[in-house]
Formats: structure tokens, sequence, C-alpha cells
């Protein structure tokens, strides 16, 4: 079955490093972008060029460095803002302004102290401004997930016809429930004309927790790009993450999607950024998280170590992981206590293993994880015949 790709558009440089304390000078910033391109990102959202001349700087830089990639520039409904991008981007071997301005019924009135058909009118002039400057516009409807259906429609077919090639529908506030956000994107799917001139985009934020679902949700009802950022940092709680959506798609081989990620390299992405940016990554992080292929209860140890698949959905190896964890805790069993003991030079008989395994359970109700050098002194302690112990 052929499947659909859907763009992935990495938003890491522009909305994660507006994380407070997340602040990269240029250099990091081109290390993280040569990083995103070998990842396979479609587009790489470098920056928000008029905001500084730092921001200005590393845009510029990034769009001579990248060679495959759309680089994209940020810029408000305002004509300085896209001069600017367009200045920032003219190295560029594929460049993209990306512009727009608030839809919702409380930007609208509280942001801008406008009201519909002058929202329109500057959607428009900013698309047709980017687009003498670049083929690739992008048009962002700041707010979109609370805005009405039927007015974002008309702000969507105005940009279309303005020249728009890819129309964002961010749930700025992390606010939709996936069915709610999904049914939006089908809305404008099914009854925006010109549709089919434009790819629909997903932006969504993790106020919630939802961030993820809604994307996979756009997706499923019509949308083909997702903006995301690696480990899902971003403003407030977050953006959708990049590991996530793109694990998603590929173990759910029947919604006939896919990205052109290269996904053996999504561990050691996140951890360059995390470093890098100084923000530690969840332990239960979904996909990179420390434990994510981490085992320390006994049924689950014994079900991973006869067989992977009991309780891994995904190849740890896939995502550029080495190996599954198999962590001994006091919750842990014999059948795990005998398979990290063999990794250590330690075969154990069925008798030697029940006779370690009770000074295993007194170590490990005194400590939160026994470790490899803890299991020779358990041995030891165990009063069995070290020699008969292979």
């Amino acid at each position: 079955m052929s499947k659909d790709i859907v763009q992935i558009f990495d938003t890491t440089l522009r909305d994660g490093e507006q994380v407070p304390g997340c602040k990269l000078d240029t250099t990091q910033k081109l290390v993280i972008a040569e990083r995103l391109e070998l990842l396979g990102v479609d587009v790489i959202e470098a920056g928000f060029p008029v905001s500084s001349p730092g921001d200005f700087k590393s845009v510029q830089e990034i769009a001579k460095l990248v060679k495959n990639a759309t680089v994209c520039g940020l810029t408000r409904a305002v004509k300085k803002d896209i001069e600017v991008a367009a200045e920032a981007l003219k190295f560029a071997k594929r460049p993209r302004i990306h512009t727009g301005i608030g839809t919702s019924e409380s930007h609208i009135k509280f942001k801008f102290n406008s009201n519909k058909d002058a929202i329109i009118e500057r959607a428009v002039e900013a698309v047709s401004y980017a687009k003498s400057f670049v083929e690739d516009v992008e048009f962002y409807a700041e707010d979109a997930g609370r805005t009405d259906n039927e007015f974002l429609a008309r702000v969507c077919e105005a940009v279309i016809k303005a020249g728009a090639t890819v129309l964002n529908i961010p749930d700025t506030t992390g606010y939709c429930l996936p069915d709610e956000y999904g049914a939006k994107i089908k809305y404008l799917y099914e009854n925006v004309k010109g549709i089919d001139r434009a790819i629909l985009s997903c932006h969504c934020h993790n106020d919630l927790g939802l961030a993820t679902a809604n994307s996979i949700a756009g997706v499923i009802n019509g949308a083909r790009q997702i903006e995301c950022t690696i480990n899902g940092i971003g403003e407030r709680a977050g953006n959708t993450a990049l590991e996530e959506v793109v694990m998603i798609l590929r173990q759910h081989p029947t919604l006939g999607l896919d990205t052109n990620i290269n996904s053996k390299l999504l561990n050691d992405t996140s951890r360059m950024v995390s470093q890098k940016m100084g923000m530690m990554v969840q332990p239960n992080k979904a996909i990179v998280g420390a434990n994510a292929f981490a085992h320390s209860s006994g049924i689950h140890q014994d079900g991973v170590i006869k067989n992977r698949e009991t309780y891994e959905i995904i190849d740890p190896l896939d995502v550029g992981v080495d190996e599954s964890s198999i962590v001994l805790t006091a919750r842990s069993g014999r059948a795990a206590l005998a398979y990290r003991a063999k990794i250590v030079g330690y075969e154990l008989t069925k008798k030697q293993l029940d006779i370690v395994y009770e000074e295993f359970l007194k170590y490990a109700d005194k400590k939160k994880e026994i470790v490899d050098e803890d299991i020779h002194e358990i041995i030891e302690t165990s009063n069995i015949n070290i020699e008969s112990v292979a």
C-alpha cells in the first residue's frame, strides 16, 4: 500500500527556543540545523528575523548552510517583518516566509481591536507582499483552535487566492480536543475553495497534554504537514513532539501515512538538543526518555526477556537505542536477576538462583536500583560456591 508523506516542519530553533533559558547562539543553531537536515525534516523554521539582529544572523547563516530542507522565517502580518525575513532568507535554496495574524474572536477584539473583514484584508496583504519575495508562503491563523470554522474557512480561501501555499491551523492555546481539532481540519479540507492548491498544517500546543493527539487527528483528516519540535520543547507546556508523531505514523501503517524522518537518529538528536538547550528530557518521555525502553517490574522483565514484543511496541534500534534495559529493583523477579547475572559473568543454576535471589531482595529493599557491581557483592555474600558459578 502506497503511503502519503506527511511533511515534518521543525520549529525547535524558533518556537522551541522561546522557552525561558533556552537561548542559543548562531553556532549552536547551525549545529542543530545541520542535524535536523540529516534527520530528514522537510522544513526548518530557523527563527523570527525581525525580532533581533542575532535571530536575523542565525536565519541568514542557516539559509546558507542547509542544502535540501526548506528554510523558513517567521513574521507578523507587517511589511517590515516580511522585508527583513526575505533579506535573511535570500541565500536559501528553498526559502519560505511564514506570515499570519490572529483569527479568533479573542484576538480580533482584544489583541487587534479590529473586525473580521479588516483581519482578512490584513492577511491577504501580508501573503501578497510575502509572495512578491518568495514562491513558498505559509499563512498562520493564530488561535485557529478557538476560531469559528466558517470564518476560518473564509480566511483560508482568501489567502490561497493571494498565493499561500501552506495553511497553518494552530491550536495556539492547546485547548482543542482531538475530535474537535480533527473535525476542524476536515471542515477546511471539504469547504475551502482552492484547498487543492495548498497544504493544511497542524501546529499544536501541549497545554492540556493533547498536542500529539491533535496533530495525529489533523493528518488523519487531511493535513499533510505537522509543525513540531525535538523533545516537544516550546512555549508554556511545549509543542507537538517530533519523535512522537513520527513513530505513531510508523507504528500504525494502516493509517497510510509516513514521514521522511530517519528514525534511527531520534535518540541521538534528542540528546543533542537537550544538551545544547540545557533542557533535561523527563525520564518517562515517550520514545526518547531514559525509561522509554527500561523495565523494572518482574512480570514485564520476564516477558521482555522471553520476547521483546510482549511489552515493547517499538524496536529500540529503530529510534537509535542500542537495547532494552532490564533495571533491577525490589519489584524484579528471578528471571531478571538471572539475566543480568549472566551478563556480568554468572551462569546460575536454579538452586543457586533461589539462594542469590533471597540475598538480592535484602539489597533491593535498601537501594532504589541494583547495579552490576552490586550483583558481584550479592553473589559473594550468598554463600554459594563461587567456583561452581561459571
